[in-house]
């Protein structure tokens, strides 16, 4: 299957893996790649050597294009970097921030540069930039996510009207019905997290995977939008931070409460009660822990049979 994304990235399908912090390293990176998909390294949780590490046995373990996603609000942003550079990372995305401060020092060492965003606003901005395509995400998404609530249903649409770059749509997609949909809508591609999340290479906690397996409709919100929107699976630290919300709890109260390596306790430590679970809402469609190569499989399947059933009206 050919079309922009493909061809801009050099993949067999438009699959692209979600650079999921403490979820994504080198095992599921390599093995989507490996798979035809994109697979991303989530460097949000790692330190500089750590990722060193995790590109060196990326490369190691897959001869397949594959990419590293940067939050740029990470303080030690400038190292990371230099390190994508000098290990010959030639894709990028970066989220959480300005794409001004980073795409043109990126394209110019030959990166391809992609940048996610949460609404048209942004969408255009980083097309301004000089950014190489766009995630849109909608806030069905889990991690963290944008403060105006669009769906995916809506954005896709909405920002494919006004750009002219390549698109991938994010938020909820975790079949091939749901590629298709938002294919039908004007994205090239799709980018999957949450269905990675519960996959037999993810770096999550076993626990977690489990937990996103048992997980049904109404389980997630999308809360802290002072701090950092996220989506969370409701347990002891969410409703500790829905009480917060009840008295009317300050900003500050509110970071005292979140506490430092919240995300790590709970999805890469296996904390159910006291860590913070960040999933998306379609983890009520997630039944079982596969292979990632499975997934991708099962996914295209579903896109073809979807696309024959459509021909029939």
């Amino acid at each position: 299957m050919q079309n922009k994304i493909t061809a801009l990235f050099k993949i067999k399908y438009p699959i692209i893996q979600g650079g999921m912090v403490w979820a994504s390293g080198w095992r599921l990176a390599s093995a989507v790649s490996n798979a035809g998909g994109l697979g991303i390294i989530g460097a949000g949780s790692m330190y500089p050597e750590v990722l060193r590490e995790h590109i060196q046995k990326c490369q190691e373990a897959t001869n397949k294009p594959f990419g590293v996603n940067i939050p740029m609000l990470y303080p030690n942003i400038d190292t990371l970097m230099g390190i994508l550079i000098e290990m010959g990372v030639k894709i990028v995305f970066t989220s959480a921030g300005n794409p001004k401060i980073w795409t043109s020092h990126l394209k110019e060492k030959g990166v391809t540069v992609v940048h996610v965003v949460s609404s048209l606003k942004f969408a255009l901005k980083a097309q301004a930039a000089g950014v190489d395509a766009i995630v849109a995400e909608g806030f069905e998404a889990g991690g963290h996510n944008g403060r105006d609530e669009t769906t995916t249903l809506t954005l896709i649409p909405s920002v494919k009207e006004k750009i002219t770059i390549p698109l991938i749509a994010a938020g909820g997609i975790a079949t091939g019905r749901a590629m298709l949909a938002t294919m039908v809508l004007g994205a090239d591609a799709v980018q999957v997290g949450s269905r990675f999340v519960a996959s037999a290479e993810a770096s999550s906690h076993e626990l977690f995977k489990q937990k996103v397996v048992e997980t049904v409709e109404g389980e997630t919100k999308l809360t802290l939008k002072e701090l950092a929107p996220v989506r969370l699976i409701k347990n002891k630290f969410f409703d500790k931070v829905q009480e917060a919300y009840t008295r009317g709890a300050t900003k500050e109260e509110l970071k005292e409460i979140l506490g430092r390596a919240r995300a790590k306790r709970g999805m890469f430590e296996g904390d159910l009660e006291e860590g913070e679970l960040e999933i998306g809402q379609v983890a009520s469609l997630i039944n079982e822990i596969k292979p990632a190569a499975q997934i991708i499989a099962d996914m295209m399947r579903e896109f073809e049979e979807a696309k024959n059933e459509v021909r029939l009206y």
